[in-house]
């Protein structure tokens, strides 16, 4: 299974903060991805500075035939589509696509500027990703560390009172 972390902070010209992430999903299910689970919708503060723009975050299950550096290409082009700008690491941003978890593996691949590894370096410690995807896969198990889904959740530093299931 490959799940997808999904966000955005900022309204765009298409639309706010949810509407940014149904329409990253739509284009997603046209780049030859299938769609399989989607969780609900969470919201978080902006990290590192609380002061931004809260996000809006969900996870998804999908299957495709593309390899990891051709998946990361697409949803690197969705992300720019939604006039997603990079200027400084955790900035607002209208759309923010992340590969979760590529079928189990783990490894490391450099696309351009970009840096992909499998699963995502920081996973383990974001409320924003395991919430959601324990919502889809309650069983889910990080495939470097074996560790279960419970059991991160239950390691996270930020308090559960900063994550607001939005449904």
């Amino acid at each position: 299974m490959i799940f997808l972390g999904i966000g955005s902070n900022l309204s765009s010209s298409f639309g706010d903060r949810r509407e940014n992430i149904n329409l990253a999903i739509s284009l997603i299910k046209e780049k030859k991805i299938k769609l399989i689970q989607q969780s609900s919708f969470y919201e978080t503060f902006s990290y590192p500075d609380k002061k931004n723009p809260k996000f809006i975050n969900n996870v998804i299950s999908v299957d495709t035939t593309l390899q990891p550096k051709e998946l990361m290409s697409a949803l690197l082009l969705i992300e720019e589509k939604l006039e997603r700008k990079r200027f400084k690491k955790n900035d607002p941003r209208t759309c923010d696509i992340d590969i979760i978890d590529y079928k189990g593996k783990v490894t490391n691949y450099k696309l351009g500027n970009f840096e992909l590894n499998l699963p995502h370096k920081r996973l383990e410690h974001r409320n924003f990703v395991l919430y959601p995807l324990k919502e889809i896969c309650p069983d889910w198990k990080h495939p470097g560390t074996k560790k279960n889904i419970d059991l991160l959740i239950n390691n996270l530093k930020t308090p559960n009172n900063e994550i607001t299931k939005l449904g």
